[in-house]
Parts: C-alpha cells; structure tokens; sequence
C-alpha cells in the first residue's frame, strides 16, 4: 500500500502533530498543577482531547485539552468539593454538553456577547497572574481572588527575607522573560516552542545550580486516574456542585466554540459544525470525567500552531495526543525534575494573553457601553467567583442591549397657526419613560397637539399607560384635546 496515495497529506499532519505535541506537553502540566490536581490529570486531558475528541467530526483543526481559561474555577472547585468529586463534575458537564449538541444548541453560542466572554478571558487571567506569582515564589496563594490580589505586596516583602523565595522567584521570571523574548530568536531557534524551550532551560538551570525549588510530584499515569465512586455520584444532589457543573458547561462550550471560530479564520478548509462540535467536546468530557481528569475545551494557543505548522486534516490532532499518551506512560520521571516556578511562570504568560487589552483599546473608541460590560465581568470574577462574575457580565449585557435597543426619538412640527403635530418613532419602553415624558411635556400646552404613534415598532405596557395618562391630563377642561393617532394606541377619551 502507497501511503502516499492512502495518506496524501500524511506528511504535513506528522510535522504539524510534533509541533503541538511540544506546545500541549508543558501546557497540559502547568494547567493541573495551577488547578491544584495531579501533573498526569492535565496528560490525561490532553490525551482524551487529541485521540477522543480529535477522531470526532466539528472543527477540523481545532485542538483540545486543558485550558488555562477553567484553571480558577477547577481550582475552586476541588477546594469546595474534594478532588474525588472532580470527575463527577465533569463527566455530568459533558453528558449536558452532548444533550445541547443533540438539540442543536451550539450554534446559540454565537449569541453570547463577546464583551462578557472578553471580560471572562480578562478576570481568570487577572485570577492566574495573581495566583501563579505566588506559585512562583513557592508560597501558599490565599483562596479568594481579591485575597491573590490584596496579598501581592506580601511577596516582595518574603523575597526579600528569604534566599530560597527569592530565586524561586527569580526562575519564575527568568521563564517569562524567555517566553517574551522567544519570538525575537532566529528562524530556525522558533521552530522549538517557547513553552517548552523555557521549560527545559529552567529545568537545565534548577539541577545544574541545585538551587532549592519545589518540583512536580509524579504519581504515575494509572495512579492518577480516579473512576467515579457512589459517594462522588450522591454530590450531584448539591446545589452547589450543580452550579459548577452549569458553570463548568457554559464555559467550556463558549470558550471551545469562539476558539473554532476564530481558527475558521486560520485556513481555508472545511469550517466548523457547531453542534458537532460541541457533542464531539461533550465526549471528551465525559470521557476525561470517568477519567476523574480536568475538564477539557478547544485551546486556541494549540489550534493556531496547528494550523500555521501546516496541518491539512484531523490526523494532527489525533497523533499529538498519541505522543502525548506515550509521553506520559515511558518518560513520566521525566516530570519529577521540571521545577514548578517554571510552569509558574508559563501559566503568568498564558493568563497576560487573556487580558484582551488591544480588544479594550478598539472598543474605547466606538463602544464604551462594552467595555463597561467587559471590565464588570473582569472585576467581578476578581471579586467573587467565576460563576457570579460571569452571570453578572451577562445581567450587565442583556440591560445594555435592551438599553440600546429602547432607541426612541419624538420629531416635532411647531409650524404657527395651526395644532401641534409630533411623531414618535422607535421602541417606546419603559427604560425610555422618563425622557418620553419629558419630551411631550415640554410641549405647547396652550394649543392643539396631534400626537402620532405610527412610527413605533414596539410600545409596551408601562408605556401605554403613561402616554394615555399624559394625554387625558393634557385634555382636561380648559385645555386643548390631544389627539393620538396610529395603530400603536386606542383612542383616549379627550375629556
């Protein structure tokens, strides 16, 4: 057999499944370290992502596995519920995920605003930074997200009382600066990806000096795995584990679902079936939750090097995760000498690309009502959780656009002699009351006023009413009568 005839693009797919192996490897550990579960879980993920998700129609490119954007709230989660439960939630997250694609939900993700998912991106990143800092310095982060943030000062304060803080520290920055300085390298250098070059050189650097950092616990891939016991199941009967579960779903699929968007944008193929999609990453889910390993979405770092390393079908991503399977099952000690400032640092990176700042900068100039959504949401994960953050951004969003769409204007003919004659166009509610009123109010009263409503294409209860209570004040005895007209309001009695 020809493989080249059977496999034409076979070639460009090996290339391009190297590619993001080596980006998803150092990813897929610091992901599960920052989320506080074992190294193996995030391979774990990784691996359900490449061949599970990877062999399943949807995006055709798109590559998934753990995401820094769930880090915060899988953190929490196993802080709140145990790690045993982790599984529980996210094989449920993917059973809902499978029954919206079969209901052909996906495509209502386009719908979500992007300022709520920009602000979102915005505060788990402010969220990371925060937390990884400490990670870095090898100190215990506070639990809460105005706790990280309140606490920073703290650092400084330990580096400077304590070598071993200070070049915990010092490694942390050092892979920063390697990762910021990476694309500046020569051609050749760049084809290995950055995540993995500062990875290694601060792992060269820790042993060669011996210097006094922690390091990633290696527990062995079947150790890790944690299939789901009865008392995990019972916790689904918890409000609370039910709203992770909600929460974890939400995200996951928004996240997963504007990333295949935007790799859409990448490359001329085929473009994504999002309820494909999202059944194919409700899979892997579910799959990762039996696994008792991190819940999985499409990661747009890992799908655009797929894409620029050339890939032309799905066999990249299904054989980025057999290296990763392979990986983890004949090098896992391999993990136990990589030290955790350095995926400190890899995960401070990934949360600074979450901060939309250049999206901040387009919307100041044309849309500040959505910069205002998204800083709230930002701010608001910050200061209270990811879910309440995310539900007020979303609050926040839905008031603004039924704030803009409320859009009324009263045009006014005040030609001497003769009535009056004013016309209201738009959508008349009651967000627009008060400057309705005011309006007419401040209208001639000493004469005849024709008030036409034809130009309304919404006019709602609160609305009605007050335009009816104006216009028998207005035609009290001793007044001229008001006459409305128009399809939008019966006839008012004119006193």
């Amino acid at each position: 057999m020809d493989l080249r005839t059977s496999f034409p693009h076979l070639r460009h797919d090996l290339a391009a499944s190297i590619v993001v192996f080596l980006v998803a490897l150092p990813l897929c550990v610091g992901v599960a370290v920052a989320s506080g579960v074992p190294a193996e879980l995030g391979l774990i993920t990784g691996i359900v992502g490449g061949i599970v998700t990877g062999l399943m129609r949807g995006s055709s490119l798109q590559v998934s596995g753990p995401a820094a954007g769930l880090t915060v709230l899988v953190f929490e989660a196993v802080q709140a519920f145990g790690l045993a439960a982790l599984g529980v939630i996210v094989l449920a997250s993917g059973l809902l995920q499978l029954a919206m694609g079969a209901l052909r939900l996906g495509r209502w993700f386009r719908a979500i605003s992007v300022s709520v998912v920009e602000g979102m991106l915005a505060g788990i990143g402010l969220v990371i930074i925060a937390g990884q800092l400490y990670a870095a310095a090898g100190l215990e982060a506070p639990a809460s997200g105005l706790g990280k943030v309140a606490g920073l000062p703290g650092i400084l304060a330990e580096a400077a009382g304590s070598t071993a803080v200070l070049t915990s520290l010092a490694l942390g920055a050092g892979t920063v600066a390697v990762l910021l300085l990476w694309p500046r390298m020569p051609g050749r250098v760049r084809a290995v990806p950055g995540a993995l070059a500062a990875v290694v050189l601060a792992t060269l650097a820790s042993t060669a000096f011996g210097l006094p950092v922690a390091t990633v616990q290696v527990r062995g891939l079947l150790d890790a795995v944690q299939l789901p016991g009865a008392d995990a199941l019972g916790q689904l009967t918890s409000l609370g584990v039910l709203g992770t579960v909600l929460a974890f779903t939400l995200i996951a699929s928004a996240e997963s679902l504007f990333s295949a968007a935007a790799v859409d944008r990448l490359h001329d193929g085929p473009r994504t079936r999002y309820d494909k999609e999202l059944m194919a990453q409700g899979t892997g889910n579910a799959v990762c939750g039996l696994l008792g390993a991190l819940p999985m979405t499409a990661v747009i770092v890992r799908s655009s090097a797929n894409v620029h390393a050339g890939a032309r079908t799905k066999a990249s991503r299904v054989m980025h995760g057999v290296w990763l399977l392979l990986f983890a099952a004949l090098l896992p000690t391999a993990l136990g000498i990589v030290p955790l400032p350095a995926l400190a640092g890899i995960l401070v990176h990934a949360g600074w690309k979450l901060i939309p700042l250049r999206t901040v900068v387009a919307l100041w100039r044309g849309h500040r009502g959505e910069v205002l959504v998204l800083v709230v949401t930002a701010v608001a994960i910050v200061t209270v959780n990811m879910f309440e953050g995310v539900l007020i951004g979303l609050a926040l969003s839905v008031a603004k656009t039924a704030w803009d769409a409320s859009h009324i204007t009263l045009d006014v003919d005040d030609e001497e002699p003769g009535p009056v004659r004013a016309r209201l166009s738009g959508n008349a509610t009651f967000l627009r009351l008060p400057k309705i009123l005011d309006s007419l109010e401040a209208l001639p009263q000493d004469r005849p006023i024709e008030l036409d409503l034809g130009g309304l294409t919404h006019l709602d209860h609160a609305c009605r009413a007050a335009l009816e209570n104006w216009a028998a004040r207005h035609s009290a005895p001793g007044t001229e009568p008001v006459q409305l007209t128009g399809p939008a309001v019966s006839k008012v009695p004119s006193g």
